[in-house]
């Protein structure tokens, strides 16, 4: 067996190739933008096809089951269907505070002039929707106004790269930013419109969690587990004052530090100079190696600001975990017992899919012309009224966020099942036109026309 450190066989098992090349295809399979979306509606495919299925039952059944934490005459128990809502997608918020951090660090949020346009469009995406969302209901059914606001930015941004390269970079960076606004507006109003009665206690623990996490931000913890007791200390606050225990993720996104812990030098000399030691102690044993590989795992970290690192680290569990179990949790609406003989159920439907299929388009539209009109910002380079109608199109996919808030706005189980249905209809609908006149719009652009 050769020493440790000997240099690398020049040939590798066959096996270890293999498994090699597999995960450098996965890895850059999981960075296409469309994979997330596409496994994303494969989930709620799967949901639908379950909760239809002879063994339907078993749907609800399933996310019903208890799970239980016990510690000493202590017992928390949940449901699956909680600890996916409530807990995992609190990740999902998460990054989208990251996200939205960023974005005002540096990004088109960074400056009044450049977040006119996106913030302006998103208002009129969520202000239209909402008006046509009411002109269909009445007051039985009106606190659903707020299901077809939403833009699913994995599905939206997914979407858009099945188009291809043909579309430019700064269409591509406009529905990014109106999503994230879009966001932003969702957070807001869950957490004004759809809280329960306030327990003040609940403001004191969140207050402590989050003193924690300042703490240790003082102190220079640049470890992600270490914020890890501070966040679920956050979480129980907001959980206990009655607002959605999923905005502590946003939260704590939004205080994530843009800049890495402060250090005499910068990591890349740390590194550097870690790496010329490690160089010279491989002649002895492990023992002697550890310090500079340490020193060189911790500044490998610190090259890269926490609000990128963690944001990066937790986008595969996200996408491709997070999202899907929310979708296969929430999708699963039984077609058989919508009753669409319901008047109540007919308006939800109506309005969702009007208001997400036209009133999306038709407010991104709206807004934008009269912005550019007055003056007050004008269209990106490359991006044509043409590209700001695909851009509308596209945030007429709600999916994700539209689906969370539907479970907010609605206790009785034929409307909410009426609102699932609406925004799973509606969202394909927007994806397929957006589509559609993606391939218009890039023809008609390659024509000059």
């Amino acid at each position: 067996m050769p020493a440790p450190n000997t240099p690398a066989a020049r040939t590798l098992p066959r096996p270890q190739i293999l498994t090699t090349r597999a995960m450098a295809a996965f890895e850059r399979f999981s960075h296409i933008e469309a994979v997330s979306g596409i496994v994303l509606m494969l989930a709620a495919i799967a949901a639908l096809v379950w909760a239809n299925s002879p063994a339907k039952a078993t749907y609800e059944a399933f996310w019903h089951t208890e799970v239980a934490l016990s510690i000493g005459s202590i017992t928390l128990a949940q449901s699956l269907h909680f600890l996916v809502n409530d807990g995992l997608m609190t990740i999902f918020f998460l990054v989208v505070g990251m996200e939205i951090k960023q974005e005002i660090q540096d990004g088109s949020l960074s400056n009044l002039r450049m977040a006119t346009l996106p913030v302006g469009a998103a208002l009129g995406g969520v202000l239209v929707p909402a008006a046509i969302y009411l002109a269909f209901n009445t007051s039985a059914t009106s606190h659903g106004w707020a299901v077809p606001t939403a833009t699913d930015i994995a599905f939206a941004v997914g979407v858009l790269a099945l188009l291809g390269k043909s579309i430019p970079a700064n269409l591509r960076i406009f529905l990014l930013a109106l999503a994230i606004i879009d966001d932003i507006a969702a957070i807001v109003i869950i957490a004004v419109f759809y809280t329960s009665t306030l327990d003040y206690t609940g403001l004191l623990i969140a207050g402590a969690g989050l003193g924690m996490v300042f703490a240790l931000q003082r102190m220079g913890i640049g470890l992600a587990w270490a914020y890890l007791v501070p966040g679920v200390i956050v979480w129980s606050g907001l959980l206990k004052l009655g607002v959605h225990p999923t905005l502590a993720g946003v939260v704590l996104g939004l205080i994530t530090p843009v800049k890495s812990v402060p250090s005499y030098e910068r990591p890349v000399e740390i590194m550097s100079k870690a790496f010329n030691e490690l160089l010279h102690r491989l002649d002895r044993d492990e023992k002697a190696i550890a310090s500079p590989l340490k020193q060189i795992r911790v500044a490998e970290r610190e090259v890269m600001p926490p609000v990128l690192r963690v944001q990066q680290s937790l986008h595969p569990w996200v996408a491709f975990l997070i999202m899907p179990l929310f979708a296969l949790a929430n999708a699963g609406v039984d077609l058989g017992g919508t009753q669409f003989d319901n008047p109540q159920v007919v308006h939800i439907v109506s309005g969702v899919v009007m208001a997400l299929v036209l009133g999306k388009p038709v407010g991104v539209m709206l807004a934008t012309f009269i912005l550019v009109r007055l003056g007050l910002c004008k269209l990106p380079d490359q991006v044509t009224w043409g590209g700001v109608a695909l851009v509308g199109a596209l945030a007429g996919i709600g999916f994700t966020m539209s689906i969370f808030i539907a479970g907010l706005a609605f206790n009785d189980a034929q409307q909410l099942a009426a609102a699932k249905l609406s925004v799973l209809g509606a969202s394909t609908l927007a994806a397929v036109l957006g589509l559609l006149w993606g391939v218009i719009y890039i023809r008609r652009k390659g024509r000059g026309a």
